[in-house]
């Protein structure tokens, strides 16, 4: 007997959003409602958004996000957000003061959680960048959900 895979309830709400907006080809509208869904449904977060890799840079720059300012380049493999980036898994940091290397955009922010975003053909579009005020606020069920979350999504972005 194989099991049923379902999505997770966050994953639901974003794929019924953007086939309910018709938006399903606008890749920017796409990340920033994705960012705003996240927003509004994950509890105890100060920063969300995406860093998108721009090929020609070969730089992951500042996308659609809602928090205070934040850095707009990030090298890959520098901070959090480079390493989750090239090592093309998720990193969960539950307390970013103990995390060499990890940029501070938000002085409030005590964990972080960044995603991956990779095509099935192993193009790397970016990553799903997630701050808490809370030390060890990310469980690896969130982990999941989040996975699961940029797998919705990736039917519905290409590189920009």
């Amino acid at each position: 007997m194989s099991e049923v895979q379902t999505k997770s309830l966050i994953a639901q709400i974003l794929d019924t959003w953007i086939q309910g907006e018709k938006s399903e080809k606008l890749t920017l509208a796409n990340y920033a409602n994705a960012a705003a869904i996240l927003h509004q449904n994950v509890d105890d977060i100060n920063w969300v958004g995406f860093y998108l890799y721009d090929q020609q840079m070969k730089q992951l720059v500042l996308g659609p996000f809602l928090g205070k300012p934040a850095v707009t380049v990030i090298s890959p493999n520098s901070g959090v957000v480079g390493q989750s980036f090239t090592s093309q898994s998720t990193v969960v940091v539950p307390d970013v003061k103990a995390f060499s290397g990890h940029i501070v955009c938000d002085p409030i922010s005590n964990a972080e959680i960044v995603v991956p975003i990779t095509k099935a053909d192993g193009t790397k579009l970016g990553v799903l960048d997630i701050d808490s005020p809370t030390l060890n606020r990310f469980t690896k069920q969130d982990q999941t959900d989040l996975e699961d979350y940029i797998q919705t999504l990736l039917a519905y972005v290409e590189q920009i």
